[in-house]
């Protein structure tokens, strides 16, 4: 049977992984429902990337490192999203999975020229989220956990923008049929986008953000979380 994998690329601080697990157990826990079997790949390790008749689809984590900075295994991976690009099995990224994902698909990544936005925000659907697989029949606002430093500047070509909002543009696209990139995180709960603050109070305070006003700010994401899930039973459907 295919399987949904994981690709972790990354760990979360040491205190918020005692407290509350590690991106790859974030991104699993919604899925519970879906009967696709779900694998870890540890890409920082190493791990060895399946054939694409194995996979019925891929989330990409998000990460502490950045994509321009083309470590090794981020390149690997880069390479092997184009495959299953061609191969056309479903793909979603978060945040760090989101910028190589559009990377890979010729899109432009880099540090976001208004620095870092975090926090619970405001994302706005697109007139184009209307008909998308995950995206059909959401509110037009909802809200979703952030914390970024580099965005998507530039699309891949022949993307379809999908979520946005003041600070970031291309908070949501889809390249092709079948693959997502958010840069918001669906995975997130409220207490690890507090941990998330928190860990993270020198720099924001530094930078003039207001910690108190972000924490305050912190809610549920239902329809974020929703998509995430909606992207399992896209991968789900598309072999059954």
């Amino acid at each position: 049977m295919k399987s949904l994998y994981i690709a972790k690329v990354g760990t979360t601080f040491s205190t918020t992984a005692q407290q509350f697990g590690d991106f790859d157990q974030w991104t699993a826990a919604p899925l519970a429902d879906t009967n696709l079997p779900i694998h870890v790949l540890d890409i920082q390790t190493g791990a060895d990337f399946p054939q694409p008749d194995e996979c019925a689809g891929l989330l990409i984590t998000g990460s502490h490192a950045m994509v321009t900075d083309e470590l090794p295994w981020s390149l690997a991976l880069e390479e092997w999203i184009r495959v299953l690009l061609r191969e056309e099995i479903p793909l979603f990224g978060i945040c760090y999975g989101h910028q190589l994902l559009a990377k890979a698909a010729g899109g432009v990544v880099d540090y976001h020229p208004a620095g870092k936005e975090i926090g619970t925000v405001e994302i706005h659907c697109q007139s184009e989220a209307a008909t998308d697989p995950l995206f059909h029949d959401l509110p037009q606002d909802f809200t979703g956990h952030t914390t970024h430093s580099q965005s998507v500047l530039e699309l891949p070509p022949g993307a379809v923008r999908l979520a946005a909002n003041n600070f970031e543009p291309n908070h949501a696209f889809r390249h092709g049929c079948s693959a997502w990139g958010v840069q918001f995180h669906p995975e997130y709960s409220t207490t690890i986008m507090r941990a998330y603050i928190e860990e993270q109070a020198t720099e924001l305070e530094a930078s003039g953000r207001d910690l108190q006003q972000l924490l305050a700010k912190v809610r549920e994401t239902p329809i974020a979380t929703l998509i995430l899930k909606r992207f399992a039973e896209f991968a789900a459907a598309k072999i059954a």
